[in-house]
């Protein structure tokens, strides 16, 4: 493009100088300025189309990891649910497993307790029977007892 300009300088020089100058040699050098400034616009289009295309590619290579990242989240989050259930699973049988054990235990503990009640109600109730038929025999015998 320099070059291009310093022929214009060179020509515009000349044909203010020279009567006879053809015109058509500007003319022709206006044609390689039009040439030259559309090969311009067709590398700065280029360039641009090249930087869309590095951009997509970039963009892209980020969505891919931005899916990688999200899909190992994911699936750590599921191992994590999947424990979670497992242990809380794990705890609810144990706590269940304690309170049949805990119930057996008071069934075994209550039927304990109701069985050592009846006994001491037959042996105070076999005392009493013992000490009334004493007492009927000291009684009837006409014994009295010496304290």
């Amino acid at each position: 493009m320099e070059d291009l300009i310093a022929q214009f300088s060179f020509l515009s020089n000349h044909a203010l100088q020279d009567k006879s100058f053809d015109p058509s040699t500007i003319e022709d050098l206006m044609k390689l300025f039009e040439i030259e400034a559309y090969k311009s616009w067709a590398a700065v289009e280029l360039e641009q189309q090249q930087e869309v295309e590095e951009a997509e590619a970039s963009l892209q290579e980020a969505e891919d990891y931005m899916d990688s990242v999200m899909e190992s989240a994911m699936d750590e989050f599921r191992r994590f649910e999947e424990e979670m259930e497992r242990m809380s699973k794990y705890e609810h049988d144990s706590l269940v497993k304690t309170a049949d054990t805990a119930r057996k235990m008071g069934k075994v503990m209550e039927n304990a307790a109701t069985l050592a009640s009846k006994k001491y109600i037959e042996a105070a109730l076999n005392s009493a029977t013992a000490s009334m038929k004493s007492a009927w025999k000291g009684i009837s015998t006409k014994k009295v007892h010496p304290s």
